[in-house]
This record gives structure tokens, sequence and C-alpha cells, in this order.
């Protein structure tokens, strides 16, 4: 049987009692088509001249790729003439980007982090989009928004998602009710949906963690990675495998297609900093987890409950297995 459609999937969905109102799904749609561009433009690699830095920095202090700056501008300008959304998001700019005056407005807050992983572009390694759809607060319409209308904890997501750009494109996908994975065919330039309702499989003794910031972690993380190095000379008597990619989309694709945990925890270099955002990052791929089965916290509340108190808040986050994420908390 043919794989159906992400269009027709989301059709679907809006039928089934209403679950998806149609407003999200052509949100949806248009987020899914700007992935797609991008996906074509990392395909193209040296050849695009999409390589390689700018010599500039974003709002993070990071020197910015030029595919960062890209898929920034593809994403921004792919969503905001449609109608859906009321303001954006991303990792790249300091503050909001508001839906110009001319054009109408939808109900909807977009956040993204355009290109995750961007430090692996240059050398061939897989890297992605995460998005996130938030709903404006009530009473927001007809005023001008702000940074605060964005300050939502990740429990009042309403879609979240990531595309990842490797062997091949896929988008991952959920809206509250399962998360659901989509190949790209490029013949057709479509989205088929080639697995889902995924269930991240419990019990994989593999674990995703920077080694090189282990004298930064706080001592439970430390004595829980211990002794998984240990394996079976140590107290847990079994061994474990560790996998690192430098790219969230890509560990964490990893571990909801295999199981695992992946820990990038908050470290003791300034009193306790956190190196991943909480609203283009933490969040959205928290709600994947969960949605997924599994389990995220940032080592010692869950990550979906976390009030944000600022639009480029950092985190902890430790997320995967429940069993183990459990063992991780400090």
């Amino acid at each position: 049987m043919q794989a159906i459609s992400l269009s027709r999937f989301l059709i679907e969905q809006q039928r089934l009692k209403e679950a998806l109102p149609a407003e999200l799904r052509l949100l949806i749609e248009t987020v899914a088509r700007a992935c797609k561009t991008i996906s074509h433009a990392i395909s193209k690699g040296a050849l695009g001249e999409v390589l390689g830095s700018l010599g500039s920095e974003n709002v993070q202090g990071e020197v910015q790729k030029k595919l960062d700056v890209i898929a920034n501008e593809l994403l921004l300008d792919a969503n905001e003439w449609g109608g859906h959304l009321a303001a954006m998001a991303s990792e790249e700019m300091e503050t909001i980007h508001r839906i110009p005056n001319r054009y109408p407005k939808g109900e909807y807050l977009l956040l993204f982090d355009p290109i995750d992983g961007s430090s692996n572009i240059d050398v061939a390694l897989s890297v992605g989009t995460i998005f996130s759809v938030l709903k404006a607060p009530e009473g927001s319409a007809g005023r001008e928004l702000t940074e605060q209308d964005f300050l939502q904890p990740g429990n009042r997501q309403v879609a979240a998602g990531y595309a990842i750009y490797g062997p091949q494109t896929l988008l991952i996908l959920t809206i509250g009710a399962g998360v659901y994975e989509f190949t790209l065919d490029r013949e057709v330039g479509s989205w088929r949906m080639t697995d889902g309702p995924l269930q991240m499989p419990q019990g994989n003794r593999e674990f995703a963690i920077n080694m090189a910031r282990r004298r930064q972690w706080p001592p439970a993380i430390a004595n829980y990675i211990e002794e998984r190095i240990l394996g079976a000379e140590g107290p847990l008597r079994k061994d474990y495998n560790m996998r690192w990619t430098a790219s969230m989309v890509a560990d964490v694709h990893r571990i909801l297609k295999r199981g695992g945990i992946f820990l990038y925890p908050a470290d003791a270099r300034s009193g306790g900093s956190a190196r991943l955002r909480l609203m283009y990052e933490a969040n959205p791929m928290a709600l994947l987890i969960e949605q997924a089965g599994g389990a995220a916290h940032d080592g010692e509340q869950r990550i979906l409950d976390i009030i944000p108190a600022t639009l480029h808040q950092r985190v902890g986050v430790i997320l995967g297995d429940q069993r183990e994420t459990d063992f991780a908390r400090t």
C-alpha cells in the first residue's frame, strides 16, 4: 500500500472530531514546505555556496554559518504571509518577528531553530530544523505582540517537530496525538508517512553525551555516566554504548527510533549554566519524546512544566528512556 502524504494525514486529523484546526494544518504544511527548500539547499553543499561561516555572531554569541542565516530567512519568508501566525521567534534573532501589517494575522506563534547542529554542515553530517507552535494568548488579537506572549510552558505547545537532513530527509511531527515520521520523496516533492505512531523502545543501554564537558558535570550526572562506562565491571553488571554527533536532532532521532538517553546537563562552569535553548530545542524535543513514551527533565523538573523567563533561556536537558532518565536526576 502506498504511504499516505503529509497533507492527507493532516486532513484526516482535521476531520477526526476536529482534532486539528484548519489554520494549524495549513501552518504545518507551510513549515514542511520550507524544510523541503532548506533540504534542497543543504544537498547542494559547496556547489550552492551554502557552506562556511559568515564571520558574524547571533544573539547567542555564536559564529553564524551561512546556512543558519539562509534557513532563517527561508522560514520567515515562507510563514509570514500565510495568515496563520501572529508572530515568530528564532534562535538566530534577538527578539520576535512580527507579521508585517500588509499580511493577515492568525492565532498561532511559531518558534524555530533553523539549523540545529550547524557545526556539522561543512563535514556532511546530519543537521536539522526544530520547530514549536503555541497559541497566541487570549486577548492578543488586535494589538502588537511582545516577547511576553511567547513565554508559555512547553505543555501548551499545540504542535512540534523537526526535519532531519541526512541520508534521507525526514519530518518528525506531533500535534499532541502521537509522533509520526514522514520521508521526503524527492522525485515527486512530497512528504510520505513512513512510520508512526512511534513508540520509543525502552531498555536500550545507550547514551549520548559530550564527554569533553565531564569536568563540569554535576556529581549526580558524573556518577551516572561513570557507572555506565564501567559497564559489566561496575555495579550495573551490564555494558552500555555511547553515541554522540553534536547535533541534537540526529542524537534525539536515534534515541526516538532506537531507545536510550540523551544528556546535555547544566554544568558548573558559571553557576550551573546550560547550553540548549528551552523554547527552540528543549520544549519541542521534550514533547516529541513524551508523546512517544519517553521522559524529559532538566535534572530536577519536567521540561514541559518550566515557566520560561526569557525568550532565549537555556536549560539542562535529559531525555529518553523513562527508567534511565529517572536514574540521571540530579
